[in-house]
């Protein structure tokens, strides 16, 4: 295989390394198979067409159109002529595609599936790093600067995964760049053959490609070595300094109901919530913390939910430690509910009081839509909001949409078996649960015929026959003990009351969790709702599938029942969800809160109260979504590729320069006999002036060629800091240069004969050919780097300053073009008037 063959493998490797930090994005993950595929055909198609005498920009451009071509038949055959030609009904097909990737990646959470649009959006994102890659790497010959795609879509896959195996994914998209650096050093060093540097000496004698004096690798090396470290390094720096691409990464405790949200990338794990519930419940004042106003028919449904409780090992209930997305601009349908299910949707506005500080925002449940400011994440599973980077709900003002579920008895009754996965996860027990537990949720369901009838005689037992009294000065615990203690002794609050009856309901095989947040709260004279601590409450949710998630009020004397579990049930049918509308709640029972609820010095802070609430508006776009990330890293990618556009071209430039020389000259110089030439001449034999051979140095015979080195010459030492002197000749330059760039030994020895060299094609009536100039100047650039400091030799790499002579080059030619516009304007003037001359005479 040729070297630039084993180039473009290793191109190819290095890009589905790097993808491969997508595949926890999208489940299933046998996209990988289809990307890859594709991307071997866009790198064959570039290995065939570099074999032509087609130029580099028309090798991408043939690579480009392949891969639109097998994007077309991929996704869009049914629209395209042929089944591979895209038109303007293939161009519409993409775009909907792309609309609708970014609608499915703002639905679903990370792991999305792979619907069609998501598909493409990774598959045509991975087919466009690859063509960037090859088309640096082997196209242009420079690898090094290939790591910039590379850590552009490493950037975006380590800020949306989970996190868990991040450094896995890195480890693998670093070696496959460091792969193509290695594979690129091999190539440039095969095309020099065997390398000699003038007498052969024990230090020197396999040095290949390292500086003679001090066995250190040339400036290219280098600069591919640093250009290396430093994109590997930003892949580590980039996601975590980009907030777009932080993956829900959520700090921080909070103060109030609901403890406090613990580390890990897009996840978020509770501490028991219920802490401070009971505390709550017994404060002497009941202190306002939310405010809100709903259009909902009865106050008695709005129950702010915070979070749910689904994890019981023994000792406690606590949330599960779950994956967190950006909040979609309309959240999925509540998990399990029926079409045939008469639901109502209503829009409440909330305000939260400055004093009212926790992560997890109460909402009315199912909510549909939620409009608030600030950093806040999405949890599916729950169906919950919680706070990013110490985000908390204190004076927060929002607008929640959420649905009234009004399923009927016989709905309910006639409710199918859960799926198995929801069975198994929300029916688990401990083994350390007591018998007299499972034995009285046995007893008590005695002769129902079904899970509904069985939840509706708990919830009776609980709330009317079984004898309980509700009080909360009794000690608090949820764990097994605290359950069977409850059973026994028959006092209690909500905490008790609904941990027991999740628990026996699980014992009984229906799923079920608790939820934790607010009752509907106290009407006032305005029209709005007042939500105070001793409204604080927890409360059972179990699982009816065609229902989904349904509320049940055990507590005797706190909430309401639903209507669902009472006697009168209302008869409803199927519906779509009601619009809200406008109007104001029912209101039982009216009052105002009196002054003193809250302390003097936080009324004066304003942190007494909620304000009145407000509409707010749903934000245009989820600025957390996987589409909007993928546009801002994009951005970044695109604002990188800007950055380092001086570094590209200086690489370019220098390489065209110096690989002109050798490789070109050495097929039109004579070589002596018995010399070993490299591929590129490097090793060839030249003739001095008196006809003899000089060994190692190759002959450049071009005049151009001697003054594009010396250029190159210029231009490093203008990089460091020496500043070009036109007016000087190439003797007085060259000693400018030993002297400002303190050069010293052989870098200064070259300088002077590059000097001579130029001079003889300036000067000489028939010039000599020069020797060894290309070798020169990189001696010569090694020891200008060698001479500076660190920042020196960072601005010389990444902003070099002969950089301007693009800004000249395209000046030249902008001017060159208005020229010849001008030109091409005064003949057509000239034709016109010589048009319009005989028609004259005619007249």
């Amino acid at each position: 295989m040729s070297g630039r063959g084993r180039l473009a493998v290793c191109a190819f490797a290095a890009t589905l390394m790097a993808a491969g930090a997508l595949l926890p994005l999208v489940d299933p993950p046998n996209w990988m198979f289809q990307a890859a595929f594709l991307l071997a055909v866009q790198t064959g198609v570039g290995a065939l067409a570099r074999r032509g005498p087609l130029a580099r920009p028309l090798t991408v451009a043939v690579q480009a159109l392949v891969t639109l071509l097998v994007l077309t038949l991929v996704f869009a055959r049914d629209q395209s002529f042929l089944g591979v030609l895209p038109g303007p009904d293939a161009f519409a097909h993409f775009g909907e595609l792309l609309r609708a990737g970014a609608d499915d990646v703002g639905r679903y959470a990370i792991p999305a599936p792979a619907t069609d649009g998501i598909r493409l959006m990774v598959i045509g994102g991975v087919l466009l790093i690859g063509l960037a890659v090859d088309a640096l790497a082997v196209t242009f010959r420079s690898a090094a600067p290939a790591g910039l795609p590379l850590l552009a879509l490493y950037s975006v896959a380590a800020g949306l995964s989970g996190g868990g195996a991040g450094w896995l994914w890195f480890l693998l998209a670093a070696s496959g760049y460091l792969v193509l650096l290695l594979a690129e050093g091999r190539d440039r060093l095969s095309q020099w053959g065997r390398v000699f540097g003038g007498a052969t000496t024990a230090k020197n004698r396999s040095t290949g490609g390292l500086d003679q004096a001090e066995d250190r690798p040339q400036a290219p090396v280098r600069a591919g070595r640093r250009i290396g470290v430093l994109a590997l390094g930003i892949a580590l720096v980039v996601p975590a300094a980009l907030p777009a691409l932080d993956g829900g990464l959520i700090g921080g405790v909070g103060n109030g109901p609901g403890g406090g949200v613990g580390g890990g990338g897009g996840t978020i794990s509770a501490v028991n919530p219920l802490v401070s519930l009971q505390d709550n419940l017994n404060q002497p004042q009941n202190r306002e913390v939310l405010r809100y106003r709903s259009n909902a028919p009865a106050d008695q449904d709005m129950y702010l939910r915070i979070l749910a409780l689904d994890r019981f090992d023994g000792t406690s209930w606590r949330s599960s430690e779950r994956k967190v997305t950006g909040v979609p601009e309309r959240l999925p349908e509540p998990a399990g509910l029926s079409p045939s299910v008469q639901v109502t949707e209503v829009r409440t506005n909330l305000s939260a009081a400055g004093s009212y500080k926790q992560n997890w925002l109460p909402m009315p449940f199912p909510a549909t839509t939620v409009a608030i400011e600030g950093r806040w994440r999405y949890e599916p599973t729950g169906r919950t909001l919680v706070g990013d980077r110490d985000q908390t709900t204190a004076g927060a003002q929002y607008s929640v949409n959420s649905l009234i579920v009004q399923p009927t008895q016989e709905q309910l009754a006639a409710a199918p078996a859960a799926p198995a996965a929801l069975l198994q996860e929300y029916t688990r027990v401990p083994d350390v649960l007591p018998d007299d537990v499972r034995q009285a949720a046995r007893t008590v369901t005695r002769g129902a015929a079904n899970d509904y009838e069985r939840a509706e005689k708990l919830e009776d037992w609980f709330s009317v026959d079984g004898g309980f009294t509700y009080d909360t000065d009794v000690r608090s615990g949820t764990g097994v003990t605290a359950i069977s203690r409850f059973l026994k002794q028959k006092e209690g609050f909500c905490v008790h009351f609904s941990f027991s009856m999740a628990a026996m309901a699980r014992t009984l095989g229906i799923p079920a969790r608790v939820a934790v947040g607010f009752q509907p709260g106290t009407t006032q004279s305005d029209g709005t709702v007042s939500v105070g601590l001793r409204d604080a409450h927890a409360w059972p949710e179990l699982y009816f599938e065609g229902v989904g998630w349904t509320r049940f009020e055990p507590t005797p004397s706190r909430g309401s029942r639903p209507e669902y579990t009472q006697e009168q049930t209302p008869v409803g049918g199927p519906s779509d969800p009601a619009r809200p509308e406008q109007g104001t709640s029912a209101a039982p029972e009216q009052s105002d809160r009196p002054d003193d609820a809250c302390p003097r010095h936080e009324r004066q802070l304003g942190e007494c109260g909620a304000a009145d609430p407000r509409d707010v508006q749903p934000p245009q776009a989820d600025d957390s979504s996987l589409g909007t990330v993928l546009l801002t890293a994009l951005g970044v990618g695109a604002g990188l590729l800007l950055l380092s556009v001086p570094l590209l071209w200086r690489i370019v430039t220098r390489s065209r320069r110096l690989a002109g020389s050798p490789g070109r000259a050495a097929k039109d110089e004579p070589r002596a006999r018995g010399s070993d030439p490299g591929p590129s001449g490097e090793g060839s034999v030249s003739l001095d002036a008196r006809g003899g051979a000089v060994a190692g140095r190759t002959a450049v015979a071009d005049p151009a060629r001697t003054l594009a080195i010396w250029q190159e010459v210029t231009d490093s030492a203008w990089d460091v800091g020496v500043l070009p002197d036109d007016s000087l000749t190439p003797r007085k330059a060259a000693a400018r240069i030993v002297r400002l760039g303190k050069l010293e030994d052989e870098p200064a020895a070259a300088v002077h004969r590059m000097a001579r060299s130029v001079e003889q094609v300036l000067y000489a009536p028939v010039p000599k050919p020069g020797t060894g100039l290309a070798e020169d100047a990189r001696r010569i650039q090694a020891g200008l780097i060698k001479a500076v400091g660190f920042r020196t030799r960072m601005r010389a790499l990444l902003l070099p300053r002969s950089s301007v002579r693009v800004v000249w080059a395209l000046s030249e030619r902008w001017s060159a073009v208005t020229d010849r516009w001008r030109v091409r304007q005064l003949r057509l003037n000239r034709w016109a008037q010589t048009l319009r001359r005989p028609s004259r005479q005619r007249g």
